[in-house]
């Protein structure tokens, strides 16, 4: 059964699930999906082609599928994809894609959205992400799974940041960030593995150890380029998962620049 408070505007076309709960003051744009269980707790507002999963839950004035904040943006009709089971606090905004950036915004399931997040156009978020206060995401920036933002940490346009990592509060990130690292600085410098989430995460001895070994491999070594010893660690750690995920993500595209260690000096 479906809770609409009188306040609330649902316009006409707009989808809606079993369940769903819109409190009052929020507004349902006619190209919104809403899954079963989702709440809109109050002052909501959904917009555009926006498509949101079972059992999220978007808090006070969070503003959801407004055009993209980009001056190419000519109209098109681009979408914005959420999943389940996310949690999207106050005056959170995300927005959807746009034609030269691919046409959809993804946001993937379990993730949480402190207040004053932004998810710029045509990113892509994976699963069980969280964004602290006022974290944000300028446009196409690629965010894998299980990735913590800081508070106040903001992410250049085009970048990746690997899967398991960790930015730190106030940290502003130019370039990839690899898998398992652990980046903070005005401008990012890699401060090593994110070994705290590594074991809440239940990463084996075994693999942390080897990814230990493959991090002062590449980034202390001194012999060679960052991707030849990248290339190196690959084939020392072969039997390694984790190595395996880290130096893919760094040799698959060569004109990518990372996030690295701060020099002795600097």
């Amino acid at each position: 059964m479906q809770q609409i408070h009188p306040t609330a505007i649902v316009e006409d076309g707009a989808v809606l699930g079993e369940n769903v709960k819109i409190g009052p003051y929020c507004m349902v744009g006619p190209k919104v999906t809403l899954g079963d269980d989702v709440e809109l707790v109050s002052h909501a507002v959904i917009a555009g082609r926006t498509t949101i999963g079972a059992r999220s839950k978007i808090f006070p004035f969070a503003s959801i599928g407004h055009q993209p904040q980009d001056l190419k943006y000519a109209g098109e009709d681009t979408l914005l994809e959420i999943g389940e089971d996310n949690q999207i606090r106050e005056h959170t905004t995300m927005n959807p894609g746009t034609a030269g950036g691919g046409g959809v915004t993804r946001v993937g399931n379990g993730c949480l959205f402190m207040m004053g997040t932004h998810v710029g156009h045509d990113c892509l978020v994976g699963n069980g992400v969280i964004m602290a206060n006022n974290a944000t995401l300028a446009g196409h920036v690629e965010v894998e799974d299980h990735v913590i933002f800081g508070g106040l940490s903001a992410v250049r346009q085009w970048c990746r940041v690997g899967a398991h990592s960790i930015i730190g509060g106030l940290t502003g990130v130019e370039f990839d960030v690899i898998p398992y690292g652990s980046v903070i600085g005005d401008r990012a410098r890699l401060a090593g593995l994110n070994l705290i989430g590594l074991k809440r995460r239940n990463f084996s001895r075994e693999e942390i150890h080897a990814l230990r070994g493959a991090y002062k491999e590449i980034f202390n070594g001194e012999e060679g380029t960052l991707r030849s010893r990248a290339d190196a660690a690959r084939t020392n750690y072969a039997g390694f998962d984790g190595v395996q995920t880290m130096t893919k993500f760094m040799l698959d595209d060569e004109k990518r620049s990372f996030c690295t260690p701060r020099k002795s000096g600097e």
